[in-house]
C-alpha cells in the first residue's frame, strides 16, 4: 500500500512538474518582480499576480460606473469622469452623491493632460467623513451627455488617500517612453530610490488583466521613465499603469496608458507654425488678476509661448486666458490638481513641451525678468531675452539671481499691477530662476524648481546683467494665501513647526495667518523703481489690467499683440 502510495505521489509530482515546464516555456506563469528586474515580463491576461488584485481592488473601476476618486487634505475629494468628448467644455452645476445620501456641489477643474477624463472637486460632507469613504457619483444636469457607463448601478469603489502612495498621472514623451508621477516613493528631498528596484506594471484597468512589467530606466523625485509595453504585448484601447517596488505591492494608481496618437495642439501648442526659441512654463492657483501683467511683458521682451498649469484655480482664470488668446499671445493651460506636485509639474512641462519649444523659463507670476540696461530703450524687443540664450553649445542652463520685493507701503493689491505698485526691496539678491536648454535636461527631469540637472556635457552659466524681480512680499491679504499650502514637494507648509531654518519661510512670521506688526513697511531696504518706470513708458500705465490699451508690434516679422 504505502509502495502504491509513493509511485502515485511521484507519478503526481511528475505530471506537476511537467504541467508547470510547459506553463514557463508558454510564458504562462507570473514570476514574482524580485526575479525580474532587468527584463520584460509578459503576464498573459489569465493570470493576475496576487499583487496586482490589489491595485485593482483599489483603484480599477468597477464594471458599469465611470468615476474614480482620490481623497486630499481637508477633505477636499478630485474625482474623476470619462466625458464622451474629451475637449468638450466642463459641465457646470455638477454635484458630489456621497455614501449615505450626503452631498455637496462639484467643481468642474478641466480635462487631465493625457487621459482627458474631466476632473471636478468637492468637499466630503460631515455626515460622510465617519463612514466607508466610496468615491462618489458626480450628478449632472439632465441635459448632459455623458457615457452609457457613468449612469450604470454598482457599488463605487473606495476612494484613494493622498497621503499615501498613489500614481497619479503619466504621459507619452520622447518616441514612446512613459513618464509615470507617482507620490511617497521618493519621499525625501535629494533621495532617490535607484530604478533598478521599481518596475513599470501594464494592466487592463477593466478586468485587471496585467500585459507587461519592465524595469524603469529612471527615478527622480515623483517622476520615473518607464518602457512603453513592448510590440508583442496585446494590444488595448487603453491600459493603466503603476510602479512597483521590488518586493512590495504595486501602488495603487489613477494613472492611464494610451499608445502615442497626434496631440491636441490647443492643448500642447504643438502647431504647425514652428519651435519656438522661448516659452515660459509656470504652475498656478487664484492668480488669474496677475496673468495679463505678466504675460504682456515677457513677451514684449522675448518669451514667445506661456504653459499655464492650473493647480485647481477658483478665480476666472479660463476668461483670462481666453481673453490673452484673443488679443494674440500663445498660451496654453494644463489641469493639474494634484497639491505639492511643483516640482512634477515642471518636469512635466519640460518634458511634454520639448519639441515645441527650444528653451523653457520657469518663473512664478509674480516673478518679471528684468536688466537694468533696458532702461534706456525706447519700446521692449524680444531681443532682450534672446540674447541671454546666444550660449556656448555647451551651455544648457542660464541662470538669474532674484531680488525679493516687499510691501511697499501697500495695504491691499496695487490695482495698477504689481510692477507699479511694489518698489521697495531688500538689498541682498539671493536664489535663482534660471533659463534651460530643453535638449540639454538629465533624462530623469530632476529639478529644484530654481534649476534643473543637466544632461553629462553640458553646464550652466550665470548671467549678471538680468535678474528676477520677485514680487514676493506683497500686501497681506495677498501674501497671506501662501498659508494655505506651499507648492513645492518637499517645502513644509507654514503651518507646521518642522524646518524652522528653511529659507522658504518668512522672517518674523510665526505658524498661524496672522498679519505681524508693521508689514506694510517690511522688507524694504532698496527704492528700486526701475521696472515700473519702463514699464509706463513702453505699455502706459495699467496695461496688466486692460486701463491702457495700444498696439505693440513685435520685432518678430507678423507678430504683433494688443495690450
Amino acid at each position: 500500500m504505502q509502495s502504491r502510495r509513493r509511485h502515485a505521489a511521484a507519478a503526481a509530482l511528475s505530471v506537476t512538474a511537467l504541467l508547470l515546464f510547459i506553463c514557463v516555456q508558454a510564458g504562462l506563469v507570473a514570476f514574482p518582480l524580485r526575479d525580474t528586474r532587468s527584463r520584460a515580463l509578459l503576464v498573459p491576461p489569465r493570470w493576475l499576480p496576487l499583487g496586482l488584485r490589489a491595485v485593482r481592488a483599489g483603484t480599477a473601476t468597477p464594471a458599469g460606473a465611470g468615476t474614480e476618486a482620490v481623497l486630499l487634505p481637508g477633505w477636499e475629494v478630485i474625482v474623476l469622469v470619462r466625458r464622451p468628448d474629451a475637449a468638450s467644455a466642463p459641465v457646470q452645476n455638477a454635484t458630489c452623491m456621497f455614501r449615505g445620501g450626503a452631498s455637496s456641489p462639484a467643481r468642474a477643474l478641466g480635462p487631465l493632460p493625457a487621459s482627458g477624463r474631466h476632473a471636478y472637486t468637492c468637499i466630503m460632507p460631515e455626515p460622510a467623513r465617519t463612514q466607508r469613504h466610496d468615491a462618489p457619483l458626480v450628478l449632472f444636469p439632465v441635459s448632459t451627455v455623458i457615457n452609457a457607463d457613468d449612469g450604470a448601478t454598482g457599488r463605487s469603489p473606495e476612494m484613494l488617500k493622498w497621503s499615501n502612495r498613489i500614481v497619479y498621472e503619466s504621459v507619452v514623451v520622447d518616441g514612446g517612453d512613459v513618464l509615470v508621477f507617482a507620490k511617497g516613493v521618493n519621499r525625501r528631498k535629494k533621495v532617490n530610490r535607484a530604478a533598478a528596484d521599481i518596475r513599470c506594471l501594464y494592466y487592463r484597468g477593466d478586468a485587471g488583466n496585467a500585459v507587461a512589467s519592465l524595469p524603469a530606466t529612471t527615478s527622480a523625485q515623483q517622476v520615473f521613465r518607464c518602457p512603453p509595453p513592448p510590440a508583442t504585448a496585446p494590444v488595448y484601447r487603453e491600459l493603466r499603469v503603476t510602479l512597483a517596488v521590488v518586493g512590495e505591492e504595486p501602488i495603487p494608481s489613477l494613472a492611464t496608458y494610451d499608445p502615442p496618437r497626434r496631440r491636441d495642439s490647443r492643448t500642447t501648442g504643438s502647431t504647425t507654425s514652428g519651435k519656438r526659441l522661448i516659452c515660459a512654463c509656470t504652475m498656478v492657483r487664484d492668480v488669474a488678476k496677475f496673468l495679463r501683467e505678466w504675460v504682456v511683458y515677457h513677451a514684449a521682451v522675448g518669451v514667445d509661448r506661456f504653459y499655464v498649469y492650473d493647480n485647481g484655480s477658483e478665480d476666472d482664470l479660463v476668461d483670462q486666458v481666453r481673453h490673452l488668446t484673443s488679443d494674440g499671445f500663445e498660451i496654453f493651460t494644463m489641469t493639474w490638481p494634484w497639491p505639492k506636485t511643483l516640482e512634477a509639474a515642471l518636469s512635466h512641462g519640460a518634458a511634454v513641451h520639448r519639441d515645441s519649444c527650444e528653451w523653457m523659463v520657469f518663473i512664478d507670476v509674480d516673478e518679471f525678468i528684468f536688466s537694468p540696461h533696458w532702461v534706456h530703450s525706447e519700446n521692449p524687443t524680444k531681443s532682450m531675452l534672446h540674447s541671454i540664450t546666444t550660449v556656448e553649445k555647451d551651455i544648457g542652463q542660464v541662470s538669474m539671481w532674484c531680488a525679493d520685493f516687499g510691501p511697499s507701503g501697500q495695504n491691499a493689491h496695487p490695482k495698477e499691477g504689481v510692477t507699479q505698485g511694489y518698489t521697495c526691496r531688500r538689498q541682498i539678491m539671493e536664489r535663482r530662476k534660471s533659463l534651460v536648454r530643453l535638449d540639454a535636461m538629465d533624462r530623469s527631469l530632476s529639478n529644484s524648481v530654481h534649476y534643473f540637472m543637466l544632461q553629462p556635457g553640458f553646464q550652466s552659466k550665470w548671467n549678471t546683467r538680468v535678474h528676477v524681480n520677485h514680487y514676493k512680499y506683497q500686501a497681506w491679504d495677498e501674501f497671506k494665501v501662501k498659508f494655505r499650502r506651499r507648492a513645492s514637494t518637499y517645502t513644509v507648509n507654514w503651518t507646521e513647526k518642522k524646518n524652522l531654518r528653511s529659507n522658504d519661510r518668512t522672517p518674523g512670521l510665526g505658524f498661524e495667518a496672522v498679519e505681524p506688526a508693521g508689514w506694510p513697511h517690511r522688507f524694504c531696504e532698496v527704492n528700486d523703481t526701475l521696472l515700473r518706470n519702463v514699464t509706463r513708458r513702453w505699455f502706459s500705465l495699467g496695461f496688466g489690467n486692460k486701463l491702457g490699451r495700444r498696439r505693440i508690434i513685435s520685432t518678430t516679422p507678423g507678430s504683433s499683440y494688443n495690450v
